[in-house]
């Protein structure tokens, strides 16, 4: 009989288009403390399952539990109105709706459903019907999610959950504040901009009210640099963290770039302040094109509003200096460190 317990560990596994990002969080007691993390790119295609096996290896990350997630087209996210019914009772009801909502056959995909959860204040829920509720609608293509636990499983992981990467960003700011004591109805909105796509979740405290992805990310900033500067891709990725002399020229490649993806932002902001009379006070940007220089300030421009980068392990200790091709770009982890933030609930 062990004094103090067992400890638990889980895996957070992000496996995006360009890179992989892992974090472990381990609880000791009633905390929890991040015993191993890191993010290592994906060279190929074929070389997914090596690259996870390689930098759990290098991050020193011993539990094979983990939380993964799936995003893309086939992934479908709804705000859907419906009448009241018991929470125990709404999965098999949205099951009777969902056609009306998703563009693929129901029997292809794996549904789910959750209350909209508005916080104490119970704010935007006037926006409903009377006698109705909003829920959350999510359905992924069954294929997708069966790929995807088949890799899990190829490389010795034992898949515990899988997530979708935008409620995982969610996940990772509710933990943040947790973490640093901050507990407000704030309206932020979370812009996590990766290679292929940009998740946005905007929050109002620590309830996540309105998620959506785009496709317009830093590949797209990448070959505005490339055909700006005449270079290969590949280079370009290697100018980006090391800019020097070329940097204005290349935050003015980049900026038409990060104004259609602030058009898109914008009209999120629309439509939540038009659904839930709020509006968004700040914005917080994580994912690597977020440390390239001047990002956030270009941000606060087309935004309007205060725009800066968050670090989601900032608040939790860090054991064992386990880390992995991070070079202090911890804001590449928020996706990996939602996922890993579900040991909360086990």
């Amino acid at each position: 009989m062990a004094l103090f317990g067992r400890r638990k560990a889980l895996l957070g596994l992000d496996v995006g288009s360009a890179s992989v990002k892992v974090v472990e969080l381990t609880r000791s007691g009633q905390g929890l403390f991040i015993s191993g993390m890191g993010s290592a790119p994906i060279e190929s295609p074929d070389a997914v399952g090596e690259t996870i096996q390689k930098l759990l290896k290098e991050s020193g990350i011993k539990t094979r539990r983990c939380v993964s997630s799936v995003s893309g087209r086939s992934v479908i996210i709804r705000q859907v109105p419906m009448a009241q019914v018991p929470d125990a009772d709404l999965r098999q009801a949205i099951e009777y709706e969902a056609d009306k909502y998703i563009p693929f056959d129901v029997n292809e995909v794996q549904l789910d459903a959750q209350r909209i959860d508005f916080g104490p204040s119970g704010e935007g829920q006037a926006t409903a019907t009377a006698g109705q509720i909003k829920v959350l609608l999510v359905a992924v293509k069954r294929s997708l999610i069966e790929e995807h636990i088949a890799l899990l499983q190829s490389v010795g992981l034992s898949p515990a959950i899988v997530d979708v990467d935008v409620f995982a960003l969610g996940n990772a700011f509710e933990l943040r504040n947790l973490s640093l004591g901050i507990n407000d109805n704030e309206v932020r909105t979370l812009v996590d901009i990766g290679a292929s796509k940009t998740n946005i979740n905007i929050l109002r405290g620590n309830h996540s009210l309105f998620q959506r992805e785009i496709y317009v990310a830093g590949n797209d900033i990448t070959d505005a640099i490339a055909k700006r500067f005449g270079e290969d891709p590949k280079d370009v990725e290697r100018m980006k963290k090391d800019p020097g002399g070329a940097l204005e020229s290349m935050q003015d490649a980049m900026l038409p770039i990060l104004e259609d993806i602030g058009n898109e932002i914008r009209l999120s902001f629309d439509y939540f302040e038009n659904q839930f009379d709020q509006q968004v006070k700040e914005v917080f940007m994580s994912g690597g094109t977020a440390y390239f220089p001047g990002v956030d300030t270009m941000f606060t421009q087309i935004f309007n509003l205060p725009t800066k980068i968050w670090d989601p392990t900032e608040g939790l200790e860090i054991r064992g200096g386990h880390t992995a091709g991070l070079g202090g770009a911890n804001s590449d982890l928020a996706i990996a460190l939602g996922l890993a933030s579900r040991l909360r609930n086990f």
